[in-house]
């Protein structure tokens, strides 16, 4: 990968956009996920090169570009042979695998995007993401338009926390929940002196040690060969440190901590994006679980996260029940998809579809 590549010009459409395809991640990344919207900000050059590093790879980027100016960087990592020309957008799960689009992007650009993926791919895999996604879904509706055809698979549903209007109606929290957690705050201090912290900026990538810790001695390890771990080494931990080299990414991602006598006890890790809070994991060791000790922490973690600005929670997909009790609504769709081009490509579109939905 590279983080300034020559760009070969591919395209060149009536009007002000021009694609060009980039060997590796081209620094304009950062350039567009600046002008994202705040939802999309994290999509940055250390983002995917994070994801390639970890997972393997090779990668090329599209960047359309309108007065010299990108505004959208599609990041194209090669799925099997080069020749067959399979790709899919790189990055992690969690929250979803997007890509940068300047915000106010008219929906014209898309079409040029499309007439160059057609010279470059066969099919591209796009998410998961969500039902509504900004860069995500005008391409797929770009995509249909023109003869493409979409195949999707449904994930799960996601799940939404407004923590700015619950407390403005007086109904999060509720007093009898931080009576609660007053009360096995003071059970669990039993075992030791507590300690409360909130980790962000310069205390990665080092913190992450912690995390993984709580991983290890967590339901994780116990039940499970570790692999899905979100930061041991043995799961996805390289990702996480990777990403956190980058100042700007280090800023955004954080997290709240709960010792006990200082020792590790439980963590939330969350990705701020603006207002916006991706949950992104939570895990806390078994020893105290009499005591509540995941659901004291992500309260004060919520809190600390009001009062610093930060509105809604997104607690992604998976396990409703406490995500429900702690407010949570349901949210819009999580789903993968694939884009195949029009031709040969889309006749076989059926099985494909077929062989990709009982994976």
């Amino acid at each position: 990968m590279t983080s300034h590549a020559a760009h070969a010009p591919i395209n060149r459409a009536p009007g002000p956009w021009h694609v060009h395809l980039a060997e590796g991640l081209p620094s304009a990344i950062n350039h567009v996920a600046a002008a994202a919207p705040a939802s999309h900000g994290f999509l940055r050059r250390a983002w995917f090169a994070a994801a390639m590093q970890t997972y393997g790879g090779s990668v090329r980027t599209m960047i359309v570009e309108a007065a010299d100016t990108p505004v959208i960087a599609l990041p194209l990592r090669t799925v099997g042979p080069r020749v067959a020309r399979l790709a899919a957008v790189p990055g992690s799960f969690w929250p979803f695998r997007s890509f940068p689009v300047a915000e106010d992007t008219p929906p014209a650009v898309f079409d040029t995007l499309l007439s160059a993926l057609a010279r470059t791919v066969r099919v591209l895999r796009i998410g998961p993401v969500y039902d509504g996604d900004p860069a995500a879904t005008p391409l797929i509706e770009a995509a249909r338009a023109n003869g493409w055809r979409v195949i999707d698979r449904t994930i799960a549903t996601s799940f939404l926390l407004d923590m700015a209007a619950a407390r403005a109606e007086g109904v999060w929290p509720r007093n009898s929940t931080l009576r609660k957690n007053r009360f096995h705050e003071k059970h669990l201090a039993e075992h030791g002196t507590l300690g409360w912290s909130f980790l962000t900026g310069r205390d990665w990538p080092a913190a992450f040690d912690d995390l993984a810790a709580i991983e290890w001695s967590s339901w994780i390890a116990a039940r499970t060969d570790g692999r899905d771990a979100k930061f041991t080494r043995a799961g996805h931990g390289a990702f996480w440190r990777a990403a956190a080299t980058d100042p700007v990414l280090a800023g955004m991602f954080r997290a709240a901590l709960l010792t006990v006598d200082g020792r590790p006890a439980a963590f939330s890790f969350d990705l701020d994006a603006g207002d916006l809070k991706y949950a992104i994991a939570n895990s806390y060791d078994p020893t105290f679980a009499k005591h509540s000790p995941g659901k004291l922490l992500y309260y004060r973690n919520l809190l600390d996260a009001l009062d610093r600005g930060v509105t809604r929670v997104d607690w992604g997909a998976g396990d409703s029940g406490y995500k429900r009790t702690i407010g949570a609504a349901p949210g819009p769709a999580i789903r993968d998809y694939l884009l195949v081009r029009p031709g040969a490509s889309a006749a076989l579109a059926p099985l494909i579809r077929l062989a990709w939905r009982k994976r």
